[in-house]
């Protein structure tokens, strides 16, 4: 009999260097299908470092997708701590946005660009923990399902910025194309060494992640309720209290990520801000097991396999290589996590121990056939 049972976690240098395992396997199998399909494994892998961290585009780029990454992936931890799936994150970054959009328009013309770009950050947290808020307040109070009310969350919200974009926003100057207008350049995130500030507020956000989930009551609060909410309210904890605090939080960081995206690469609100970082975020936050260092690393290392790929297609392998290629590294990074926390157990069962036997009959021996079984009929007189 084949069973599934819970080991002690891997935790520490062990279960990364199971990881790492896990990834160079991966990539010593997608060396073999390249030279199967007839392309250099040299070629192509090289064009993949290279189009991630050989050149100065290359490196912002991998940089500017690492933040988003990493912030979202940040976000969504708060919420994973305390067992809150929240799966709506790419909405609560659409509607940060918005909010940011909105501040930036509300303002009158000539505000400081210090006190603009701070406005629109706190307006992208409120937006992003205002729609956080709607599915914890129905998960606290009416006991509904937050995965697929995060998730159908996430389409209120994008056809919610197609409409603004379609009719309520679309600027009257742009010759009719249905497009809003870019928000005030005093609002632009300044860049700082080459990448726009928004790197600086992704690591203080990390640190500010990690110190609150461990060095905080609340986040100690979150963390119980996430081992078992019985256990919390037994210790006296507010659980609906912890769980409306850490789904705004979550919501706030998410939302701050969706202000970061506008005000430093977008510029402009559309349906396509949020990219899917709310997707790829939550695959991050598992395979760093809800680390905000581990978030770090892994947001990096997603974002330079994603622009090294793009960078894969220009020396001529076909889309769906690097996609093959992507798709093994996250299979065998995912299937991993699951074997540094679960193993596989062979029992053996046997069978003459287990064994059922009728109620022994006339003529029979308890618990066994009869004497005279398969014996010759006596003959007659």
């Amino acid at each position: 009999m084949i069973r599934i049972v819970r080991k002690e976690d891997t935790v520490g240098l062990r279960a990364w260097a199971v990881r790492a395992g896990a990834i160079l396997a991966a990539l010593a199998a997608s060396v073999l299908l390249v030279l199967l399909m007839g392309y250099d494994p040299i070629r192509t892998f090289g064009a993949m470092l290279q189009g991630a961290f050989g050149t100065e585009y290359g490196r912002i780029n991998t940089i500017i997708m690492a933040v988003a990454l990493a912030m979202t992936a940040l976000a969504v931890s708060v919420a994973f701590s305390m067992k809150f799936w929240n799966i709506g994150a790419e909405g609560q970054i659409l509607m940060g946005a918005f909010a940011a959009t909105a501040a930036a328009r509300v303002l009158p013309e000539g505000t400081p660009p210090v006190l603009l770009v701070l406005a629109c950050l706190l307006a992208g947290l409120a937006g992003g923990a205002a729609w956080a808020l709607v599915p914890g307040l129905f998960r606290i109070y009416l006991g509904t399902n937050e995965t697929l009310f995060t998730l159908m969350m996430n389409y209120i919200a994008i056809k919610f910025v197609v409409l603004l974009r379609c009719l309520a926003w679309k600027d009257p100057a742009a010759n009719g194309f249905p497009v809003i207008a870019e928000i005030p350049a005093g609002a632009f995130l300044p860049p700082v060494l080459g990448v726009h500030a928004g790197w600086i507020l992704a690591v203080l956000l990390a640190v500010a992640t990690y110190y609150f989930l461990r060095s905080t009551k609340l986040g100690y609060e979150i963390r119980v309720v996430g081992e078992s909410e019985r256990t919390a309210r037994y210790a006296g904890m507010d659980v609906r209290r912890v769980v409306v605090t850490g789904v705004l939080v979550s919501g706030a960081m998410a939302g701050l990520t969706g202000a970061v995206k506008l005000m430093g690469v977008a510029h402009t609100l559309s349906e396509t801000v949020a990219g899917g970082d709310g997707f790829t975020a939550i695959i991050i936050a598992w395979l760093a097991n809800l680390s905000a260092p581990g978030i770090v690393v892994a947001s990096v290392l997603f974002a330079a396999l994603k622009q090294g790929t793009l960078a894969m297609e220009i020396v001529g392998s076909p889309p769906s290589l690097s996609d093959v290629i992507k798709g093994l590294i996250l299979m065998a990074a995912l299937s991993t996590e699951f074997f540094l926390r679960y193993r596989i157990a062979v029992e053996r069962r046997d069978a003459h121990a287990t064994a059922v036997h009728p109620p022994a009959g006339p003529g029979q021996a308890e618990g066994g056939p009869s004497a005279e079984a398969g014996a010759p009929a006596e003959e007659g007189g």
